[in-house]
């Protein structure tokens, strides 16, 4: 996990992610922006408006000004990078784009002028047609919301936007919660593998709805393992952990594992010099298609856990629920 990309698109609708408003969208919808998939391409499908295009395509303007979207991030979080996609659109993409970040608890005042203080995430960017741009961003404070920007106006096929979520503000001491959760500010820092299925899938909400929606490694033709290591949403004692192989039929893990350490740099980097790991659930079986559920033997204080997929395959989602730290 070198990239920001290798982090969580945090705009996703099915993390919440939404175009909350938008100044035009008379020939393709601003909702297109952050659907799931690369944008596809139909030859000579028009609409009563005009060609289809899977993006969001605004009117040409003729006054002064610019088109934009406020779109709510799913999870509030520090922003690390965005993708702007201009797939299919070649001579009616925007010249540039830009965008501004707020931390807005009323979504009413959105568009009001003066009552939001957006600030700036990402200075005016050339844009090219039909190309992927990813562009890094430096943001370390917390984000809710995005405006984005497209100057004049034209054509975005998809805006991505990767981060680490933030903690959930229910994460108190004594609370008990699912410390992995991605929900409550969980991330997966760093595996061995990702060759068939997203890591961060392990911790999303919710059961998972095909082999593709969790992580899956590929065949393993040496010794050791695979394995996942997890930065807790907030510093706490493991005491159960569940692990679902759903729709991993004939490739899921023999056996998995689990240690924590306890690292005082929180940040998207896996701890690997610096941690001591400590063994919580020995190497244990699992199988197929099933939800599997262990508890730990010894709780202890952790900031990270690492997971051990013995020796490959698919592992759908995983819970590890716990008690925050004090």
């Amino acid at each position: 996990m070198t990239a920001f990309t290798d982090l969580v698109d945090l705009a996703a609708p099915r993390l919440g992610g939404a175009v909350l408003r938008c100044n035009d969208e008379f020939f393709a919808s601003a909702a297109h922006l952050l659907k799931a998939g690369d944008a596809v391409w139909r030859e000579g499908e028009y609409t009563d408006r005009g060609k289809w295009m899977d993006g969001w395509e605004t009117r040409r303007r003729r006054t002064p000004g610019h088109d934009w979207c406020i779109i709510r991030l799913g999870i509030p979080a520090r922003i690390h990078g965005v993708v702007v996609d201009t797939s299919f659109f070649r001579g009616n993409q925007p010249e540039r784009c830009s965008l501004e970040v707020c931390d807005a608890t009323d979504e009413a005042v959105l568009v009001e002028p003066g009552m939001v203080r957006w600030g700036e995430l990402l200075g005016e960017s050339h844009l090219k047609p039909d190309a992927r741009h990813p562009l890094p961003v430096e943001h370390t404070g917390r984000a809710t919301h995005l405006r984005f920007n497209i100057f004049p106006d034209g054509g975005v096929a998809r805006l991505r936007v990767y981060g680490e979520p933030c903690m959930h503000p229910s994460l108190v001491a004594g609370a008990t919660a699912d410390l992995a959760a991605l929900a409550n500010g969980g991330l997966v820092v760093g595996c061995s593998d990702m060759s068939f299925g997203r890591v961060q899938n392990l911790i999303f909400p919710g059961h998972s709805t095909h082999m593709g929606d969790g992580w899956e490694t590929r065949r393993r033709r040496g010794p050791g393992s695979d394995w996942a290591i997890i930065r807790l949403a907030a510093p706490g004692a493991i005491g159960r952990i569940e692990v679902d192989t759903n729709h991993f039929k004939g490739n899921a893990p023999e056996s998995c594992s689990l240690e924590v350490c306890h690292v005082p740099d929180r940040g998207t980097a896996p701890p690997v010099a610096e941690a001591d790991w400590k063994t919580v659930l020995p190497r244990s079986p699992l199988g197929p298609d099933g939800h599997f559920t262990f508890e730990a033997r010894e709780r202890i204080p952790a900031t990270h856990a690492r997971l051990g997929n013995h020796p490959d395959g698919g592992i759908a989602r995983l819970r590890l629920i716990g008690v925050v730290s004090g």
